[in-house]
């Protein structure tokens, strides 16, 4: 049986998809978003440490939460991806209890995605920007891996939710939402579902408690009202507006 690391786990999560759920964050992230707001788990080691059996357990603790109000489990993170033999054995024992599994993903996981996504019900994908150079600037690094990642899950056939986090003066214009809008039209068949996530301060202490600049420092927190007229304007009369 193999073994992981979480940073944090969530046991009545509202918001990271469908009814009550309990959210694993996953440690480790190749990624290095400037607008991450937990860079306590880009380290691949740290949190704590646990077996699939184990946290089995504790998610069992909430099934009749699941049963009353359509929920489950969701691997996110950090990059679950990153620890693939661990959340595969994961997913194969929420599978057998018959627990709805969700992946929240950035799609950067060097490869072998198959065996996980079908196991996986509902994907989450963050989307970090849609060419490559705007992906580089904010991520450091390349698109190509989370666009293999996109190959498969569109093999799978898998139901996604797209995701984007909007920033002032980043990506909260008209010519952003133009490119996620057809981004999502040829490379996310599979979606069902967007949403903007107004970029928020909440993470900026953690830079200084570990020693790191912060990458935005000095971009207010994302208008709400803004992200809402946003995606009204372009997503709200698309097929994904469930």
């Amino acid at each position: 049986m193999s073994e992981g690391y979480l940073f944090s786990i969530e046991t009545m999560g509202l918001v990271d998809g469908p009814g009550i759920r309990t959210i694993l964050f996953f440690q480790g992230c190749q990624l290095r978003c400037k607008f991450c707001h937990n860079p306590d788990s880009w380290a691949k080691r740290g949190g704590q440490v646990y077996t699939p059996q184990g946290l089995l357990e504790k998610i069992l603790r909430f099934r009749p939460y699941f049963e009353r109000s359509g929920g489950g489990v969701t691997f996110s993170g950090g990059e679950p991806l990153l620890q693939k033999e661990f959340l595969l054995e994961l997913l194969k024992l929420c599978k057998a209890e018959g627990i709805h599994t969700c992946l929240d993903t950035a799609g950067v996981g060097r490869g072998g995605y198959k065996e996980i996504l079908s196991l996986t019900d509902l994907v989450l994908y963050d989307v970090k920007a849609t060419e490559p150079e705007p992906y580089r600037e904010l991520c450091g690094y390349d698109i190509a891996e989370t666009e293999i990642f996109l190959q498969a899950l569109k093999i799978s056939g898998v139901q996604t939710v797209v995701r984007q986090v909007i920033i002032p003066g980043v990506n909260d214009n008209a010519q952003s939402m133009e490119n996620l809008r057809r981004y999502i039209r040829e490379k996310i068949p599979t979606a069902r579902k967007v949403e903007l996530l107004p970029y928020h301060l909440l993470g900026a202490h953690k830079y200084a408690r570990l020693g790191l600049e912060e990458p935005l420092k000095g971009t207010p927190a994302m208008d709400k009202a803004r992200v809402e007229e946003l995606w009204n304007c372009y997503f709200k009369q698309e097929k994904w507006s469930e």
